[in-house]
């Protein structure tokens, strides 16, 4: 949806928050790990929207760009040394029904093994499997979103489910 250029900011920047805010604050999460510190990423984002929006310049969706900014914000604060020390695994996991069946827990553990193998992958290869396999977004806009040319993004997604089925068949050994 592109804005009417004659829209005040803020209302801009409502209707973002309305039509792709879960989207940033899911985005965020992944990244980061922490429900805090995730919505503070999720109000850096529209910060920095509200301030540069004058220069989107509508060459990609509205949606492509703020998760361009999204993963670029949480890259920026996991360059940080202070988060590298507070955030652990642990945050990301989501907390638990009392009436979970057994199937369910084993699930839960196989998917948070999985999401760690993913977290220990270059960056560029955590990229792409975020945006293609959590967001399902096509090998197009993940090419936009990053930046990078649609062969690039098949060669990474390949080499990155090449790593990954290495590290799977390393724990299984």
């Amino acid at each position: 949806m592109n804005s009417n250029t004659h829209e005040p900011i803020e209302q801009v920047v409502e209707r973002l928050i309305e039509d792709y805010g879960q989207e940033v604050y899911r985005i965020a999460y992944f990244y980061i790990k922490d429900r805090q510190l995730a919505e503070d990423v999720f109000q850096e984002v529209f910060y920095k929207v509200m301030k540069n929006y004058h220069k989107f310049q509508h060459q990609s969706s509205e949606k492509t760009w703020l998760t361009r900014i999204t993963i670029n914000t949480c890259k920026d604060l996991l360059r940080t040394n202070w988060i590298k020390r507070v955030t652990t695994f642990s945050t990301w996991q989501e907390p638990q029904s009392d009436y979970e069946a057994p199937f369910d827990i084993e699930k839960q553990e196989e998917y948070q093994e999985l999401y760690q193998m993913i977290q220990k992958l270059p960056t560029k290869y955590k990229d792409v499997i975020l945006l293609f396999y959590y967001k399902e977004l096509s090998y197009e806009e993940i090419s936009q979103i990053l930046g990078i040319p649609e062969g690039t993004v098949r060669s990474r997604l390949a080499r990155a489910r090449t790593k990954l089925k290495k590290m799977i068949s390393e724990r299984e050994v």
